[in-house]
C-alpha cells in the first residue's frame, strides 16, 4: 500500500428530498473541479421547515482527496 497526503475541505450539499441526495449533490458536484476525492464524513445535517413540513435539507460533509505524488 502506498503512502498518501491527504487534504480535507469542508462542503455543504442541498436538496428538497433528503440528506442522502444532499450528500450525493455536494460530491458530485466537487468532483467537476477537485481530483482524488476518496472518502467523505457527515458532520452535520439541518433542514428548513415551512408549514410543518421539511422543505430543504442540507448536510455538511468533511471529503478528503488524495495530494498528487
Amino acid at each position: 500500500m502506498h503512502e498518501h497526503t491527504y487534504k480535507l475541505i469542508d462542503l455543504v450539499g442541498t436538496s428538497t428530498i433528503g440528506t442522502d441526495d444532499a450528500i450525493k449533490n455536494a460530491i458530485a458536484k466537487a468532483a467537476l473541479t477537485v481530483k482524488h476525492l476518496d472518502w467523505f464524513e457527515l458532520v452535520e445535517t439541518r433542514g428548513h421547515i415551512v408549514d410543518g413540513k421539511i422543505t430543504h435539507y442540507q448536510a455538511t460533509i468533511k471529503v478528503g482527496f488524495r495530494i498528487e505524488d
